[in-house]
């Protein structure tokens, strides 16, 4: 679903939050995915648990979630949300040397979880990167993106392959 204006500005192109009070309450559900590409020394020193920080997936687990929680205190106009569920995934490519990261969130509400997703992904791969700079500082995050909404007016979203 495309749109012709952008909802965060009033008539008069002010900033605003969006009234979302005569919205209906549904179940949403978004899902953002991420990675970060990194030396295979690096992504060995994750998969071994022997990074000098210690546990870099499940510490950059618990990150996710909490910045999924966290996000309208960082996003200025993102309405703070009772979120139902947020789920992590990291799976690596060794062929790539890379971690990808998953988020799931869920809430029953006005407003769609996207920014909750996408926000869980870029915290989750900033803290592997916070985590294991010390030994590999061009590692790269990239492909953050929503893959899938539910709920809410518009529906079902998924995004279009990216690949030709």
């Amino acid at each position: 679903m495309s749109t012709d204006k952008l909802t965060h500005f009033d008539a008069a192109g002010q900033a605003h939050m969006v009234d979302v009070g005569g919205k209906d309450q549904t179940h949403r559900v978004a899902k953002a995915v991420g990675r970060i590409t990194m030396l295979e020394a690096t992504l060995a020193q994750i998969e071994q648990g022997n990074a000098k920080k210690g546990d870099v997936l499940g510490v950059a687990r618990i990150a996710a979630i909490q910045a999924a929680k966290r996000t309208s205190d960082l996003i200025p106009l993102c309405h703070p949300l009772a979120l139902t569920k947020v789920a992590v995934e990291f799976s690596i490519d060794r062929h790539a040397a890379a971690v990808e990261c998953i988020a799931t969130v869920e809430t029953f509400g006005r407003t769609g979880v996207e920014m909750e997703a996408l926000t869980a992904v870029g915290v989750g791969l900033l803290t592997i990167y916070d985590m294991c700079k010390a030994v590999d500082r061009g590692m790269r995050i990239e492909g953050v993106a929503v893959l899938e909404k539910l709920g809410g007016r518009s529906g079902h979203w998924v995004a279009p392959s990216r690949t030709p």
